[in-house]
């Protein structure tokens, strides 16, 4: 059991001279250098790099560590003067997509995937809002402890990682181009970048969570009958008895339509700061050959991602996916090609209370309830959480649409400003004595 220690008393000349060093300015510039590099992943070095020389020419200690010599993940940190609460701060990198992958999922001439810029107040960019706004929040409010000389008992600990966007190796697209999770957040902590809290620095438009869903992606393989020419198809009125696989696919397709939207209500995991809706997408169908579509396809492949929350596993969830595939009435195998789970952070409440203090202090309100979308995503809060580090995820507001993603500039600022107010709070507590049951 851990006794909690009470919150530290604010030492306002502190706080004050950390806050008049935050320079609106210097973030925008950053925020914008960085979203102006463009890092898919496989290609973070660039970004890492640059990263890790403005640490160093700011004063941190850097090092650069990674799994792959063109995947390394960057940490700055500030020294405390011991025996106080480490916290790290984390924001990835890597952006979507590679260049592959857009042209075939979205517009690839669309600049505001591989770039930013200012629009009056606003900053729009896709990789900017996700997620190298509020890696540059963080970058920023270290730096403002540091030049205003406040020697904390902890340390600040600020990380840009790899390998936090959602891509997975699977069939041909393998290791370690594919790779993802592997590298980032997880290879830091394992590799030696622990805390005693963390923050995970990604848009919840000012609202705090620390449950986040887990994932299982699936293929399920649709079976046809043995391939025809075209002059020799036919078309059964039910798409079931179609030889063709591509065809078999439609009513396969519509009950797991039908499925999933049962699924998220069923499942739904409430907690105190919110609900975790778990949700089913199916991401890609292959089928065919484009250059050759004057045959049928005798297999047609599906892969979903099926999210999971902290009281679900995967094999739950596959049997439920068999059950809503046999009633289909057409052939199908299915396999789990990836499984991550959910987790909610437990001992985790000094943490939220120095958010909320933060948050109160910056915005004069406290915080509302999270949008459900944003506890069903797969956050790096996760790797935290399963190693044993607790953690939340926290940051500004961003908006979507119009083919845009967009950022104020001053949320961004605020959301700096409370990330100082977070660090000097916790950095200042003495780590929890604990006692053995």
């Amino acid at each position: 059991m851990a006794e909690r220690p009470p919150a530290p008393a604010v030492d306002e000349a502190a706080e004050a001279a950390v806050l008049s060093r935050i320079d609106p300015d210097e973030l925008v510039e950053l925020a914008l250098e960085l979203a102006n590099i463009d890092s898919p992943p496989g290609q973070e070095k660039p970004v890492s790099d640059r990263v890790c020389e403005w640490l160093r020419a700011n004063g941190f200690e850097a090092a650069q560590i990674g799994m792959l010599p063109e995947r390394p993940n960057v940490v700055g940190r500030i020294a405390g003067s011991g025996r106080g609460t480490d916290l790290i701060f984390n924001a990835h990198m890597d952006v979507a997509w590679g260049p592959e992958e857009r042209r075939w999922m979205h517009d690839p001439d669309n600049p505001f995937y591989t770039s930013a810029w200012r629009e009056g107040d606003t900053l729009i960019g896709n990789g900017l809002v996700n997620d190298k706004g509020p890696l540059a929040c963080t970058l920023i409010a270290a730096k403002a402890v540091l030049d205003a000389g406040v020697r904390l008992p902890g340390d600040v600990i600020v990380t840009g990682v790899c390998g936090e966007i959602g891509q997975e190796p699977v069939d041909e697209f393998a290791a370690p181009q594919y790779l993802s999770k592997e590298v980032g957040t997880r290879y830091l902590i394992t590799h030696g970048v622990i805390g005693d809290y963390a923050v995970v620095a990604e848009a919840t438009d000012f609202a705090v969570t620390w449950v986040e869903a887990g994932k299982a992606f699936f293929k399920v393989t649709v079976l046809g009958g043995n391939s025809r020419y075209t002059p020799y198809v036919d078309h059964p009125p039910n798409p079931a008895d179609n030889t063709n696989a591509l065809v078999r696919a439609a009513p396969v397709i519509e009950c797991i339509e039908d499925w999933a939207r049962g699924y998220e209500s069923e499942h739904a995991y409430r907690f105190d700061g919110g609900v975790c809706v778990p949700k089913v997408n199916i991401g890609a169908v292959r089928g065919g050959q484009p250059f050759i579509p004057i045959v049928t396809a005798e297999q047609c492949y599906l892969y979903l991602d099926v999210r999971l929350t902290p009281a679900q596993t995967a094999m739950d969830v596959k049997a439920e996916l068999a059950e809503v595939l046999a009633s289909a009435g057409v052939p199908t195998r299915l396999e789990c090609t990836l499984y991550r789970r959910g987790w909610e952070a437990t001992e985790v409440q000094p943490l939220l209370e120095a958010a909320a203090r933060a948050h109160e202090a910056e915005l004069g309100r406290g915080m509302g309830p999270i949008h459900p979308p944003l506890t069903s995503m797969w956050r790096d809060t996760i790797p935290f959480v399963e190693l044993g580090i607790p953690a939340v995820t926290y940051g500004p507001a961003a908006g979507v649409g119009d083919g845009k993603f967009w950022a104020e500039i001053d949320d961004l600022v605020a959301a700096t400003r409370i990330y100082a107010r977070m660090a000097l709070d916790v950095c200042s507590q003495p780590r929890p004595r604990k006692t053995r049951p």
